[in-house]
């Protein structure tokens, strides 16, 4: 399965910019990070990194809605 960098913006509507795709995942994972470097960052969106099937799954797990992270106050 193939790893894709998307540009990741929330406004002024949620939108997805295929920038990439690379088959291996240090290649993937060295390029994300660059671009998250050369980037200011969040003013152009957020670089993300997802591993998928597909293209159109890959934008439908970027578009998932993820419970928020427990605080550790069970």
């Amino acid at each position: 399965m193939p790893y894709y960098i998307y540009r990741v913006t929330e406004r002024p509507i949620r939108q997805l910019q295929k920038l990439e795709q690379y088959e291996a995942y240090s290649e993937a994972s060295a390029r994300a990070k660059q671009l998250r470097k050369d980037e200011a960052w969040g003013v152009n969106g957020l670089i993300k990194m997802i591993h998928a099937e597909t293209e159109m799954g890959a934008e439908d797990l970027l578009n998932q809605v993820r419970d928020p992270v427990p605080d550790g106050d069970d």
